[in-house]
């Protein structure tokens, strides 16, 4: 073997251990899966939800607990779609898996407008299909396949678009409080993960839902992080760091920190209302 394909090799070797390292990691870091869990694996036929699934097959048999995995596919009915590929893909690794069958495509062309973007209605759509499968099915975990590029481009998005801190959490109770949703990818690279895909050589099926909408603001932000990381390497992972270092008294939510009771002898239960004094002509005055 010649020194340059020995080279690849290395780090292809490095690349598979880096995965399974920080998966586990971040299962143990947020308690991600007990013994006993029942883990659905929400697989979509991307590089990320395959690498997911494998990575977890191969964390399980040195798990210190025991836990299932069950792959479950949801066909939207999307023109084209090659509905033989997982299901192929899945009875070759010989685990339990499940195709749901529901026609959401038809629906979001219906709703959005030709051109407009077509990803939040498609996921939550998708979002409601798959928790109410996990309910009927005794799923204790829904494991997706988001990762650390995904999370730090959710909280940019939010910042510029939706004036609000806020990214994908590693793991989360469900808004009906019947689903815990756990991203074990958390910790990962999507270089990693990609590189991963490519050498494992995943049957992937791409999203062909929204056609080539090139102008979406996640596309937006994923070129900015990119310029900034080819700019000044590193700064995506000093960003990732800060998501997990808050200091909720230097931001300026209320809710998070009680600046009402700090600084004040008798600790008051409410601020001293009072203080707003109206401008000549304000129309708000009383």
């Amino acid at each position: 073997m010649n020194q340059s394909l020995r080279k690849v090799r290395i780090e292809r070797i490095k690349v598979a251990k880096r995965l399974r390292r920080e998966t586990g990691r971040a299962i143990e870091r947020f308690n991600m899966i007990g013994h006993g869990d029942r883990v659905m694996v929400c697989l979509s036929g991307g590089k990320d939800s395959y690498t997911l699934l494998d990575v977890l097959l191969s964390l399980r048999s040195k798990a210190p607990v025991e836990f299932d995995i069950v792959a479950v596919n949801l066909d939207q009915k999307q023109p084209d779609f090659p509905a033989d590929v997982l299901p192929a893909y899945l009875r070759a690794l010989g685990i339990e898996f499940h195709v749901i069958d529901e026609d959401t495509y038809s629906t979001v062309k219906r709703v959005i407008p030709e051109g407009r973007t077509m990803c939040g209605l498609c996921s939550r759509l998708r979002r409601g299909v798959l928790y109410r499968f996990a309910a009927e099915h005794g799923m204790t975990r829904i494991a997706l396949g988001h990762h650390r590029d995904d999370i730090i481009e959710t909280f940019f998005l939010n910042l510029f678009f939706g004036g609000r801190l806020k990214a994908m959490p590693p793991k989360l109770l469900s808004d009906d409080g019947r689903h815990i949703v756990i991203r074990p990818l958390a910790l990962c690279r999507e270089r990693d993960i990609a590189a991963y895909a490519e050498e494992r050589r995943f049957p992937i099926i791409p999203c062909n839902l929204c056609g080539n909408q090139e102008h979406l603001q996640r596309k937006r932000v994923k070129r900015m992080l990119a310029d900034w990381e080819r700019e000044m390497p590193g700064r995506v992972e000093t960003i990732f760091n800060a998501l997990q270092n808050v200091s909720p008294s230097h931001l300026a939510d209320p809710a998070l920190f009680d600046f009402a009771r700090l600084g004040s002898q008798d600790s008051p239960a409410a601020p001293v209302r009072g203080w707003l004094v109206p401008e000549p002509g304000d129309e708000d005055a009383a």
